[in-house]
């Protein structure tokens, strides 16, 4: 990695093999987004990254955690959504399955495969999954809002630690589905991170110029994370809506929500968080799933789907990843 910027993953879509690779080719490192991808998918992606490039790249898996399902709440969650529903010609199932995210899978896949770094989401993988990445030659970085989350994350064993301040896009890597998002800028928590741990420390959260890079180097980060700022590269899955809604000047904030997926995520402001935000559960993936078939038959409306998004998202251009890696590198 010449320059010390890391393409953020970005699962659902917009990660992909060329925003992964063209991210690893400008000189920095992409990750691509593994969660909600089976192994064989996984699999598929990681090939198709190394078609495009021959630099180090890695991939960001989510961490899974189950309890105890609460489907008083997930039924009246599931009431509100109807009449939308209804609007939109979908179906709700009446009740949603728990699932792993092929978790188990995904680290075969990852160990078979080799891959340069892996990172985790929403928890730490165990010590011995860690020392098995680390047998296969991967390095492992863990996600973490908070030091609690990164002394759990160290004693797991991993190499690296990615501090993801409160204005990041995209889900909040929080390690419990129902804890509260501690809202730690990411200065300050890079900081801090730095002086529980003494391990290496990649800055997440509010990046949108070589200037603010600069500051999270001179904290003491080795890298700057950014995702938001990608999200308009012509190599980004970026839906059509979610492209337009980030220089829509209708939408002009950010909030964190639990209302698309049941755990809480940075997006613009939209119909869709203000009408269910309040009422949402931390119930996940089941909310995720429940919400999955209104986003994609409302794949055209901004107002319906999910448009994460970090504070700085003005900042984001429509072009090449190579340009927006160029321009941040100090």
């Amino acid at each position: 990695m010449s320059v010390p910027i890391a393409g953020a993953p970005m699962a659902g879509g917009v990660s992909t093999a060329e925003l992964t690779a063209a991210v690893s080719n400008a000189g920095g490192i992409g990750i691509h987004g593994g969660a909600y991808l089976s192994g064989d998918q996984l699999g598929a992606a990681i090939a198709e990254i190394r078609a495009l490039t021959d630099a180090p790249f890695g991939v960001n898996l989510f961490v899974p955690e189950e309890i105890g399902f609460d489907a008083a709440a997930f039924a009246t969650f599931r009431d509100h959504l109807l009449p939308l529903a209804a609007e939109l010609g979908v179906d709700l199932p009446e009740t949603v399955a728990y699932t792993d995210d092929s978790f188990d899978d995904k680290i075969e896949v990852l160990i078979a495969e080799q891959v340069a770094a892996v990172s985790f989401t929403f928890g730490c993988a165990d010590a011995a999954t860690v020392a098995r990445l680390h047998a296969a030659g991967t390095a492992v970085m863990g996600t973490v809002t908070s030091v609690e989350e990164a002394l759990i994350a160290q004693r797991a064993g991993v190499d690296a630690l990615c501090a993801q301040g409160v204005s990041a896009g995209g889900h909040r890597a929080t390690f419990h589905i129902t804890g509260e998002d501690p809202e730690i800028d990411t200065i300050p928590l890079v900081k801090t991170v730095i002086e529980a741990t003494e391990l290496p420390v990649v800055g997440a959260g509010g990046i949108t110029s070589r200037a603010d890079v600069r500051a999270l180097l001179d904290t003491g980060a080795v890298a700057a994370s950014v995702g938001t700022l990608l999200l308009r590269c012509p190599e980004a899955g970026t839906r059509q809506a979610h492209r337009d809604a980030l220089v829509d000047p209708r939408f002009t904030e950010t909030v964190t929500t639990r209302a698309y997926s049941g755990r809480l995520a940075r997006g613009l402001v939209n119909a869709f968080i203000t009408s269910y935000t309040a009422t949402a559960p931390p119930v996940y993936p089941q909310i995720n799933t429940l919400t999955g078939a209104i986003r994609r038959a409302g794949s055209d409306n901004a107002d319906v789907i999910n448009l994460w998004a970090g504070a700085g998202f003005r900042a984001a251009e429509a072009i090449p990843a190579r340009e927006v890696i160029a321009r941040l590198a100090p």
